[in-house]
C-alpha cells in the first residue's frame, strides 16, 4: 500500500513545500527522499544520483564557468565597450537605442549564455539610457530590454542547452550551433518590429558618430568581440570541448578586464567570485534535486506512461510539437526555467525520440519556449529584474510586452515546423548526420 502511494505522496509534498516557499531544488530533494523511504528503497540512492549526475558529469562544470565569465564581463566594463560599438553601428537607425539594445544583446549572448546576465549587465545601462529625459516610454524600454535578452540562451554558448544536453545525452556542440540561425532570425525580426514602431510612435534616432571616432571605438571593442570567435572556433575545430570553452571564456574575460581594460581590481574580483559562488550553489541544488527526482520518475516509468497516454490520442510528430509548445508557453507563465528543463522536459524526451523528432531540434524548441516564459506574466523573471534594477513598474512593461511575445511565438512556430533552420548548420559542420 505504501509503495503504491509513494509517487502521489511525493508529488503532494513537492507542491506543498514549493507553495510554502521552499526553494525548488530543496523541495525536489525532500519529496524524493520521502518517496524512497515509503517505497522501501535505500535512501543512499539519493546521494548516489547526485554524485553520478552532477559531480560525475564533466558537462555540468560548464555552468558555473559561464556564470563566472558573465559576471566578470559585467564587472570589468567589457559590456560598456560592446555598447559603444553597437551604438556606432546602429544608433542612427529608427528607434536607435532600441536597435542598439537588440544588437548588444546578440553580441553579449555570444559570451555569457544567460538572459539574466544580459539584463543585469548591459541591459540595465541601456534601459537607463532609453528612459533618460523621457526619450522612450519606460514600459517600452523595459519590454525591449527583456525581449532582446532572450536571445542569450539561444545563441551559443547557452547554459540552458548545457542542461538539456545533460538530461538528453545530446551533443552540446550541435545544440550550440543549432541555435545560431534561430537567434539571428529573432534579432532580425525584432529589429524590423522596433523600426516600424519607431516610425509610428516618433522614437528618436541617435546623433551621428564622427568617422574619426570609429577607430578608437572598434579598437576598444575588438578584444571583447574576439571572445565568441575564440569560443566557437575552438569548439568546432576540436581544440577544446564546450566545457573547456567555458573555462577559456572565463579566463579570457579575466585577462581583458584586468590587463587590457584595467577595470577589475581585487575588491571587484572578490565580489565577482562571491556572486558566482552564490549563483552556482542555487543552480547546483536545483541540479541535485532534479537528478534525484528524475531517478524516481524513471523507476516509476512515468515517461513510458506519458508516451502511452499521448499515443492513445494517435499523435503524430506535428501534433506532439504543437502540444509541447502550448504546454510550455503556459508553464512558462508560472514556473522558472530550471524547473521546466530539469523536471518537466525529461518526461517528453522519450516520446519525442519515439516519434522520430531529432532531439537536437527538440532541444532548440524547448529552450526557445522557456525563453519566452522569461518575459510572460505573471512570472516574467526578466521583467521583475528590470523593475528591481531600473524602477520601471511591472504594469507599464506588461502593456508593451505583448507585441514582442506575439512576434516570438510566431517565430517559435517557424522554428518548430522548419527543423532545417536549427539542424542545417550542425549537419553542415559534420556534428550531425
Amino acid at each position: 500500500m505504501l509503495v503504491a502511494a509513494a509517487l502521489p505522496v511525493m508529488l503532494v509534498i513537492l507542491i506543498v513545500t514549493t507553495v510554502a516557499g521552499l526553494p525548488m531544488g530543496i523541495a525536489m530533494i525532500v519529496s524524493s527522499i520521502f518517496y524512497l523511504m515509503m517505497a522501501g528503497r535505500d535512501v543512499g540512492l539519493a546521494a548516489e544520483q547526485v554524485l553520478n549526475g552532477v559531480f560525475g558529469n564533466f558537462v555540468a562544470l560548464a555552468v558555473p564557468l559561464f556564470i563566472f565569465a558573465a559576471n566578470i564581463m559585467n564587472a570589468g566594463q567589457i559590456s560598456d565597450r560592446l555598447l559603444k560599438f553597437a551604438l556606432a553601428l546602429v544608433g542612427r537607425l529608427p528607434g536607435g537605442l532600441a536597435q542598439v539594445n537588440i544588437l548588444t544583446s546578440l553580441i553579449f549572448s555570444g559570451m555569457s549564455g544567460s538572459a539574466v546576465s544580459d539584463v543585469a549587465g548591459v541591459g540595465k545601462v541601456l534601459t537607463n539610457m532609453m528612459i533618460k529625459d523621457n526619450r522612450y516610454p519606460r514600459g517600452f524600454a523595459g519590454a525591449i530590454t527583456a525581449t532582446s535578452s532572450v536571445v542569450g540562451p539561444i545563441f551559443p554558448p547557452s547554459i540552458p542547452m548545457v542542461f538539456y544536453a545533460l538530461i538528453s545525452s545530446t551533443s552540446v556542440g550541435a545544440l550550440f550551433l543549432g541555435g545560431v540561425v534561430p537567434a539571428l532570425l529573432i534579432v532580425a525580426v525584432l529589429a524590423i518590429v522596433v523600426g516600424v514602431s519607431a516610425k509610428l510612435r516618433g522614437f528618436p534616432v541617435e546623433a551621428v558618430i564622427p568617422l574619426r571616432a570609429f577607430p578608437a571605438i572598434i579598437l576598444g571593442a575588438v578584444p571583447a568581440l574576439l571572445m565568441p570567435v575564440i569560443l566557437l572556433g575552438g569548439i568546432y575545430s576540436g581544440a577544446f570541448t564546450p566545457t573547456e570553452a567555458a573555462a577559456v571564456s572565463a579566463f579570457y574575460a579575466l585577462l581583458l578586464s584586468v590587463f587590457a581594460y584595467r577595470a577589475l581590481g581585487p575588491k571587484s574580483f572578490w565580489n565577482v567570485v562571491v556572486s558566482t559562488v552564490k549563483t552556482t550553489v542555487v543552480v547546483t541544488i536545483v541540479l541535485c534535486g532534479a537528478f534525484i527526482f528524475n531517478y524516481v520518475v524513471t523507476i516509476e516509468r512515468v515517461p513510458q506512461n506519458v508516451f502511452l497516454f499521448l499515443n492513445d490520442f494517435e499523435m503524430n510528430a506535428a501534433t506532439f510539437l504543437l502540444t509541447i509548445n502550448i504546454l510550455y508557453l503556459v508553464l512558462g507563465c508560472f514556473l522558472d526555467v530550471s524547473t521546466i528543463m530539469l523536471v518537466i522536459t525529461p518526461l517528453f524526451i522519450p516520446t519525442a525520440a519515439a516519434l522520430g523528432i531529432d532531439l537536437h531540434h527538440f532541444g532548440i524548441v524547448v529552450v526557445f519556449n522557456m525563453m519566452i516564459g522569461l518575459i510572460t506574466p505573471p512570472y516574467g523573471v526578466l521583467l521583475f529584474i528590470i523593475k528591481a534594477l531600473n524602477g520601471i513598474p511591472i504594469a507599464e512593461m506588461i502593456r508593451e510586452i505583448w507585441l514582442f511575445v506575439g512576434v516570438l511565438i510566431g517565430l517559435l512556430m517557424v522554428v518548430t515546423y522548419w527543423p532545417d533552420l536549427s539542424l542545417w548548420l550542425p549537419r553542415y559542420s559534420g556534428l550531425l548526420n
